[in-house]
């Protein structure tokens, strides 16, 4: 590699010649090529979060596989990727994001073909592990490889596309995962779910490898192996009795399993405290939470994690399991869904917040109420005979409104890290997001099960699951209240990206907390 292709691609940006022959600058068409194969990746990686969960009885039928089982196939990859993020995203920082975005994305592909020649249920299990955990190698870089190769003013437009992603990826998972399922490709049932990963994920192998260029921390960093081991430990004691509780009765040990994981969180602070001022190379920078914008946007990013593993399980089951609909009726039923989010998004980061700032987060989060409301009177005003048309209109409302939020939440808690944080910045946001999902979905054994009796006859499991969805909806619109109450610390204007975190900065930006600057965007 030559000296000029080792810097960021904006380096050699921002000494192009501005005007219309900048378009056809080769740096500049670099970093775009790079762009398109992070998000792809991405969106991978979120299509394989909830693909599986939609071809759960093939695989039952085929492997004969335990209920135990089949909740390891689901939450092997959770634990694993929630687990891994941090430490994906400082590996980043210390030897190079593209060289862990490629090493995360080749292993990520690998572990996809084990999953899809599984012979067991056991080999699926472990596959799905190694899944994860590669992609907790993978996800952290993307945020990362955009901070460090897009300049300031051009970041919200990216983050913009990203949200628009994460929108697209919420439900293709499902939809994809059906049809997959259904056409039952060459008698290979279920296996094409993963398979599917295999010509992508080389894609994004040999192209990354050209295009992608690399960046790291600018001063030397060492990987924090007692930082590594507690933030896991303390993940692990949280979201596996969480993962596992329903199943197993609540057993003592996984409250008390809970409750200790708070200690350990305790015990990691402290020790990444003494470990910065030691030798300044913590596993997480806790000098990120100095800044409004990163510790407000990592509350928020919490606990619309929250809401969203709550809405998008009982979603999932009230349509398969209380309409008794099939799995290509329930995976289509969410592309208007899936559309108003990626559209709302684009148009949020580049248009709206440099106007607006924060209250365009807020609307997002009065709209998601609207739209649950909606939902709440639909379900019970047509009750098992709604149809995927009815339920149109509240989700293109609940679509807008997370659109509004998820690409420019991205863009304001990253606005304040400098560039050489950002891989532990993106896997902390990651991180937040996945506790938040995890505790989401804990919830639901209350909220949505709780309400449901053990033994139904045949004929009142629909109107249980429909009155279980209706319940959790309030909840879910809850928690998007206390949401909407949080956003109000967020900066009320958006602030210009900070390029590196030297000394040359001036204090009150460095940490987040100036007055309203000029907008990371132009609209």
């Amino acid at each position: 590699m030559t000296s000029s292709e080792s810097l960021p691609a904006t380096a050699a940006a921002r000494t192009a010649p501005t005007g219309p022959a900048a378009s056809q600058d080769p740096a500049d068409r670099r970093r775009w090529f790079a762009l398109a194969i992070v998000m792809t990746a991405a969106f991978m990686d979120l299509v394989d979060v909830t693909i599986v969960n939609i071809a759960i009885p093939s695989i039952t039928r085929d492997m004969h596989a335990s209920f135990t089982s089949i909740q390891w196939i689901t939450a092997g990859y959770a634990l694993a990727f929630a687990a891994g993020l941090i430490t994906g995203g400082r590996l980043g920082d210390i030897h190079g994001r593209k060289r862990i975005f490629l090493i995360g994305i080749g292993g990520f592909t690998i572990a996809s073909a084990l999953c899809g020649f599984a012979v067991n249920p056991e080999m699926l299990v472990a596959s799905r592990i190694l899944q994860g955990g590669m992609a907790a190698l993978m996800v952290p870089q993307v945020l990362s490889i955009v901070h460090a190769t897009f300049p300031a003013h051009e970041r919200g437009k990216v983050f913009g596309l990203f949200g628009a992603i994460v929108g697209l990826g919420a439900v293709s998972g499902p939809l994809l995962g059906a049809l997959l399922t259904e056409w039952n490709l060459f008698g290979l049932e279920w296996r094409p779910i993963f398979l599917i990963n295999l010509p992508v994920g080389i894609a994004g192998l040999v192209l990354g490898r050209k295009f992608i260029s690399e960046s790291k921390a600018p001063k030397a960093l060492r990987l924090d192996l007692t930082g590594v081991a507690l933030v896991t430990l303390g993940l692990l004691m949280l979201l596996y009795p969480l993962t596992r509780g329903r199943e197993l009765g609540w057993p003592l040990w996984g409250h008390v399993s809970m409750a200790a994981s708070l200690l350990v969180f305790a015990a990691l602070v402290a020790f990444e405290r003494r470990k910065a001022d030691r030798d300044g190379s913590p596993l997480i920078e806790l000098s990120l939470f100095r800044s409004k914008s990163f510790a407000a946007g990592t509350a928020v990013q919490l606990t619309f994690g929250i809401a969203l593993g709550i809405f998008f399980l009982v979603w999932t089951l009230y349509m398969q399991m209380g309409l008794g609909w099939s799995a290509l009726k329930a995976g289509s039923t969410g592309i208007p869904f899936s559309i108003a989010v990626s559209g709302a998004a684009g148009v949020s980061v580049q248009k709206l917040v440099p106007r607006f700032g924060r209250k365009v987060l807020q609307a997002g989060a009065l709209l998601m109420i609207t739209g649950l409301l909606l939902y709440i009177w639909e379900a019970g005003q047509y009750g098992l005979a709604i149809t995927p048309w009815q339920m149109a209109l509240p989700l293109v409302v609940m679509g807008v409104g997370m659109g509004l939020i998820v690409a420019p939440l991205t863009d304001a808690v990253l606005s304040g890290v400098p560039r050489e944080h950002s891989g532990s910045a993106s896997g902390l946001i990651n991180t937040v997001q996945q506790m938040g999902t995890a505790l989401g979905l804990g919830l639901v054994s209350v909220v949505f099960f709780g309400s449901i009796g053990d033994r139904l006859p045949p004929e009142a499991v629909g109107a249980a699951f429909a009155d279980a969805f209706q319940q959790s909806l309030w909840w879910v619109a809850g928690v998007l209240a206390v949401i909407f109450l949080v956003m109000f610390a967020l900066p009320a204007r958006p602030k210009v990206h900070l390029e590196a975190g030297g000394d040359d900065m001036d204090p009150a930006r460095a940490q987040g907390d100036a007055l309203p600057q000029e907008p990371a965007l132009t609209s």
